[in-house]
């Protein structure tokens, strides 16, 4: 988060990263004005400030290099936007290549050894590492109505996910998450399961064209959401609480425990094990969805989790598919600062102080979405001139570069190293990319993700 923005400003921006029901936390249930907003948003920034002090001092480390910032009046401090110069570093790790240097010859060499290994430095030093002691989750109904979604009988299920806090009773966490189903569905649908900012009412949508709810309905599959910020908050004055915070009973992230990001995806996953006790629902066929911060958080979700059978990764950025060799939009930096570092683990943080680099990460994006193979997995974002903050080329590439892992495992992948043009995707393969024009936004594409998907039932 830019630090130039203003006060209220901030707040908008906060307002909508949580639930409504976090905000009596905060104000006690009372009445607010402009001057108690502002009070309550400096007591979090100090909160966060403070939180990532700590884990500076845990780290030996008493500066990160600054992000980009696209409000700057100092080129420096700007994005590159400039292909010429957006590739710093010539050399990515190699996916199919293990950390001791052996070629990955077969499926069972990479199921075996490579992707275990993957995955355990992506959770020492990116992601973070869920705890063995999260404790259980108790999904109940707490309302379900009948309805019309564009001439389709529907049903709206409403949820709430009580985690057990026995062992620590000071903090709550209730998942507030959201199905909708066509009344006249068979058992066994497909669920798109989306991570939003809020719970949506398909009825009253937003801006033109069919909510993608209805899209998903008309088909005569599950649409879901859930409130990844009833889960945990957005933001590291929220490290403390939450599910986090409810594992480590109040106290300060280790570096390897788990980001926001992670604690999403789990949030994800304890939907599954929901879809798994209601035989109107097929835990086997729930595909993940999310845009930018929540893009990052469907495809880390996809890549931990190997029940979800398919994404639809949109915009998502550093942290997401854009790699992070690329200098271009948003940098290593701004994840590592204390406006973004709760998504990651805080071990990460060291990557963005010197001397290390961006280069000594051992692993990149591409490898994230290679944790996906062989399950299908659709990049999307904007046009250049809108979206171009989350790196669009940087994307495409990650895509490429994990490509010669689906095809080791028999699937297809993007099969070029040439971005295509707006509007134009690559569709035909398990790894799939489009690019729409438009903006920050999943809209333009679900059409052609629903189509990708349905190949797959």
């Amino acid at each position: 988060m830019n630090k130039k923005i203003c006060a209220p400003a901030i707040f908008l921006l906060f307002a909508v990263m949580i639930p409504a029901t976090c905000f009596g936390q905060f104000f006690g249930g009372r009445n607010v004005n402009r001057d108690s907003l502002i009070r309550v948003m400096d007591s979090l920034n100090k909160i966060t400030v403070a939180d990532h002090a700590n884990m500076m001092s845990q780290l030996g480390i008493k500066a990160v290099r600054p992000g980009r910032d696209p409000n700057s009046s100092d080129p420096a401090s700007q994005p590159n936007y400039d292909e010429l110069k957006a590739n710093p570093y010539c050399f990515y790790p190699q996916a199919l290549t293990t950390f001791n240097g052996k070629k990955v010859k077969n499926a069972a060499m990479w199921n075996k050894i490579r992707r275990p290994e993957l995955v355990k430095v992506f959770e020492d030093e990116v992601y973070g590492r869920i705890p063995d002691n999260v404790p259980a989750v108790h999904w109940k109904t707490i309302k379900e109505d009948k309805a019309n979604l564009g001439g389709t009988p529907v049903v709206i299920r409403q949820l709430l996910g009580v985690v057990d806090n026995s062992s620590y009773p000071e903090i709550s966490v209730e998942i507030q998450a959201q199905i909708i189903w066509p009344d006249n569905g068979k058992k066994n649908m497909p669920v798109i399961l989306e991570f939003s900012w809020m719970m949506t009412d398909p009825r009253h949508p937003f801006g033109e064209g069919k909510p993608w709810q209805q899209q998903v309905v008309e088909r005569g599959w599950a649409a879901a959401q859930i409130v990844p910020a009833s889960v945990q908050a957005d933001g590291g004055y929220g490290l403390t609480k939450g599910i986090i915070g409810l594992c480590n009973k109040g106290e300060y992230r280790k570096p390897t425990d788990w980001g926001s990001l992670r604690a999403w995806g789990w949030g994800a996953s304890k939907m599954i094990d929901y879809f798994q006790t209601d035989d109107l629902f097929d835990a086997n066929r729930v595909a993940v969805e999310g845009v930018s911060r929540y893009g990052k958080a469907a495809l880390v979700a996809m890549a931990f989790d190997e029940r979800i059978a398919a994404g639809f990764i949109c915009s998502s950025g550093k942290g997401g598919a854009a790699g992070w060799r690329r200098n271009c939009g948003e940098s290593l930096g701004n994840l590592a600062s204390d406006g973004e570092y709760h998504w990651i683990s805080g071990s990460f943080i060291k990557y963005g102080a010197d001397p290390l680099t961006e280069n000594d990460l051992p692993v990149d994006q591409h490898e994230l979405i290679a944790l996906c193979a062989p399950r299908p997995c659709f990049i999307s974002g904007g046009s250049y001139e809108a979206d171009k903050w989350v790196d669009i080329a940087g994307m495409f590439l990650s895509a490429s570069k994990a490509s010669p892992v689906y095809e080791l495992l028999g699937r297809k992948g993007l099969s070029t190293d040439i971005l295509p043009i707006a509007d134009f995707g690559l569709l035909d393969g398990d790894l799939a990319y489009r690019q729409h024009h438009g903006g920050h936004e999943a809209g333009p594409n679900w059409p052609f993700f629903l189509d990708f998907f349905a190949r797959y039932l």
